[in-house]
């Protein structure tokens, strides 16, 4: 079983150990992956399709906050106490995707160090990126509102 991953920071041996405990998930568009509150209890890697995490704003509708695609994880409060998603997903697209039980890969990371060490490496990884990307789109944001 084989994927592209967006950050390679996993080393083949510890990819194909993660890559053996997923299930192959497809879901249509417009699915709704998780709600922002709601216990994170799976995560995604995408094959195919378009994913969009979004935040509900209060009295209003969701605000989209980023665009994911193939390669890409889609989930990062899984890993993180209390173990509850920051924000939610929707799919845009028929989204194909390997799909891992949370507590499962936990557990693992528990008990093989080494392998728990580069999950949390890579998923941190993947963060740092979205970070970085946010704080791009809100200098934008703030350089367009700057020129109004």
């Amino acid at each position: 079983m084989t994927t592209t991953f967006k950050v390679t920071s996993l080393s083949p041996a510890h990819r194909d150990r993660l890559l053996s405990l997923a299930d192959n998930v497809f879901f249509p568009a417009g699915h709704r992956l998780f709600e922002e509150h709601t216990t994170a209890d799976h995560f995604w890697i995408m094959k195919t399709g378009t994913v969009t995490l979004d935040s509900q704003l209060p009295h209003r509708r969701r605000a989209e906050i980023e665009s994911l695609g193939p390669g890409e994880l889609i989930g990062l409060s899984w890993l993180f106490p209390p173990f509850e998603w920051e924000l939610g997903a929707e799919t845009v697209s028929p989204v194909r995707a390997y799909q891992f039980d949370a507590s499962q890969i936990r557990a693992l990371c528990r008990s093989d160090p080494e392998f728990g060490f580069a999950i949390s490496q890579w998923v941190g990884l993947v963060l740092t990126q979205r970070l970085h990307a946010t704080r791009g789109r809100l200098l934008d944001l703030y350089e367009s509102a700057a020129r109004a």
